[in-house]
């Protein structure tokens, strides 16, 4: 009988209200509960939970009743749930907007995350306007609100793109002064837009190619307007895609001051990472008749030479053609116009004049400058070339012919001789020598393709990689060779024996330090092979065969990577290049020591020439093996006394 009593209460009650507005503590008697739920189209549940004192403080809040917006609501008990409302209802122009945008049109697809409305302003019953530094799209938490998003590594990869946009914004000059409290640097939103967020490849888009002089000039009104009467600007302005605009030189999210030695636009960086792009290059001389090879004629300039080498104060491309206000000579206002170059040199070179500053700096590639500056320099180059060619070729051939004289009467002195190196030996090593020596050109010749012996070979990339794969397989091939000659060999099994190390190599080696750093007074006795030839000769066995394995993983990479991995290849690259480094360096250092630096072999030891060494010599660095040969007084073929 009660409950009946309450639900003609309740009925009762439903029907006086529904005859006048709702208000809003009505609405929240119920939705003040956070508990209250219902059932999503989706079969999910949803809160219909209100924050109270956030609602009253949010714009809607101040500005509506619960019912304004809810207009299908009538009574306190819903005959039917309330229609989902849109934020269109109200804000029309936006709701447009945003049809048109990337989100909108990403989030109509269904299959990639994008955002709403509420991602960006948050929940509608506590919306702060732009104005309040509490709300998401005040102009301080733009980059925090739109990185909720574009900052998720796996979220932007899941549409196609990469978060490395809001990475670089942070550390740019815009985001640091955000993050400084900055109220005027650039925002996401002050460069992409609002809610009509559009891509770059549309000519609608704030940032597409023709648009972005103008949405830099929104806060950088003076430099814009100086760029888009430059060159560059009035290209742009022609629909020339090829001209640069302002992200072109500066970057778009990473932008940095010029003061930063980073900046591409940084003093030091300026003519090889934003001139060169464009005017190195053949497509503007090919298309626009703009002249070529101006960055290299730079480059050989003192100006270039000296900024290469770290000068911060001589003189870059902007330095004399200006920064944004670049135009062609042949303008006035052209900061290299004829009238204008006293001025613009002077700026470094006080007191010039026009006899100064009227010499051409850069020529038209292909062309042959006939003022007398270039003519005179071309007849010092024609005297100068032959002149050098002439002289230094007679003073090398004059000092050849002495120091060969010389080496020969020397060699004589030394009687008698001893055979050191078989003529197979001899044959053995100049084909290791020669190979080498071919290898290590064309090989660092890949690598470092500026170099003066990439440059000295003279030869294409294909005929490289020919010359260095036939020099490849001859190493490889006399190594194979030297091991049948080790094993079927007389002299090779007697090679391998003498040259195995044993435990005395190391106390050798640590006797020889003692000995020449004057700790010791006695030094050590070496048979037939001391401890540093018993070294390099193993350590050569060894780079030879590591270097023709990932040589070979190198040449054959489809088919090891089709049958190991691909990563396979790229370790085998990895060790050929160091392993290259080492082995060179060690013959560099360690080899051509022992063959031309030591002073007791001065000025070279002759044993990989003709095999012969002296016997005074040998008794001297190989006195264990001088006294076993004299006591048995049995010499093989590599040990015979050869008198002359």
């Amino acid at each position: 009988m009660f409950s009946t009593l309450v639900l003609v209460f309740l009925a009762g009650a439903s029907n006086l209200l529904s005859a006048q507005k709702l208000k809003d503590a009505d609405c929240l008697a119920c939705h003040s509960d956070p508990t209250l739920t219902t059932e999503g189209a989706n079969g999910t549940t949803e809160s219909l939970f209100v924050d109270q004192s956030k609602f009253k403080h949010s714009i809607h809040g101040r500005m509506f009743a619960c019912v304004d917006c809810h207009t299908d609501v009538k009574s306190l008990v819903h005959e039917k749930p309330p229609e989902k409302l849109s934020c269109a209802q109200c804000h029309a122009d936006a709701q447009t907007a945003y049809s048109h945008s990337t989100h909108a049109k990403a989030s109509k697809t269904g299959k990639n995350p994008a955002a709403t409305c509420e991602d960006c302003h948050g929940d509608a019953h506590q919306i702060e306007g732009a104005g309040d530094p509490k709300s998401p799209v005040n102009h301080a938490n733009i980059p925090a609100t739109c990185g909720r998003c574009h900052g998720q590594s796996f979220l932007m990869e899941s549409n196609g793109e990469s978060a490395q946009a809001f990475i670089s914004y942070q550390a740019s000059v815009h985001g640091r002064a955000v993050a400084n409290g900055s109220k005027d640097a650039a925002v996401c939103t002050d460069c992409h837009g609002t809610h009509e967020i559009l891509p770059a490849n549309d000519p609608k888009s704030p940032i597409s190619k023709f648009s972005v002089a103008q949405t830099c000039g929104t806060c950088h009104t003076d430099v814009a307007n100086t760029f888009n009467v430059s060159i560059h600007g009035q290209a742009l302005g022609r629909g020339n895609a090829l001209a640069p605009n302002c992200t072109d030189c500066h970057g778009i999210h990473s932008i940095k001051p010029h003061t930063d030695p980073n900046s591409p636009v940084a003093e030091q960086n300026v003519s090889r990472d934003i001139c060169a792009r464009c005017h190195e290059g053949v497509r503007l001389s090919q298309e626009f008749g703009v002249p070529g090879n101006r960055v290299n004629t730079y480059f050989d300039s003192y100006h270039g030479l000296a900024a290469e080498g770290g000068s911060v104060v001589a003189a870059n491309c902007s330095s004399c053609h200006g920064v944004h206000n670049i135009l062609p000579s042949s303008d006035p206002r052209s900061t290299v116009n004829p009238a204008n170059l006293d001025a613009t040199c002077g700026k470094c070179h006080q007191g010039v004049t026009q006899k100064f500053t009227r010499t051409p700096v850069h020529l038209v590639a292909g062309t042959r400058a006939n003022d007398i500056d270039s003519v005179a320099v071309r007849w010092v180059r024609w005297i100068y070339i032959p002149l050098i060619l002439v002289v230094i070729g007679l003073m090398f051939l004059h000092n050849a012919i002495i120091w060969r004289s010389k080496a020969v009467a020397r060699r004589r002195m030394m009687n008698p001789f001893m055979t050191r190196m078989t003529m197979n030996q001899r044959w053995q090593h100049l084909i290791l020598l020669s190979s080498f020596i071919v290898l290590v050109i064309t090989g660092f010749a890949l690598k470092f393709p500026d170099t003066w012996f990439a440059h000295t070979l003279g030869m294409g990339e294909n005929l490289r990689g020919i010359i260095h794969r036939i020099a490849g397989c001859i190493l490889i091939a006399a190594g194979i060779y030297h091991v049948f000659y080790l094993a079927a060999a007389r002299e090779g099994r007697r090679l391998l024996r003498d040259i195995a190390p044993r435990p005395k190599d190391l106390f050798d080696a640590w006797g020889t330090m003692r000995y020449y750093l004057g700790l010791s007074k006695e030094k050590p006795k070496y048979g037939r092979f001391n401890y540093a030839e018993k070294a390099e000769y193993w350590a050569l066995v060894w780079g030879t065969a590591l270097m023709g394995v990932t040589g070979i993983m190198i040449w054959a990479k489809v088919w090891v990577g089709d049958l190991l991995a691909r990563w396979w290849v790229d370790v085998a690259t990895a060790v050929h290049f160091y392993e290259a480094i080492l082995a060179t360096l060690a013959i560099i250092v360690w080899h051509f020591y022992q063959v031309f630096f030591d002073p007791d072999v001065y000025p070279m030891n002759w044993a990989w020439w003709d095999g012969k060494m002296p016997e005074k010599h040998y008794k001297h660095e190989h006195e264990l093996d001088t006294e076993s040969l004299e006591t048995t007084d049995s010499r093989g073929p590599d040990s015979e006394s050869l008198r002359k």
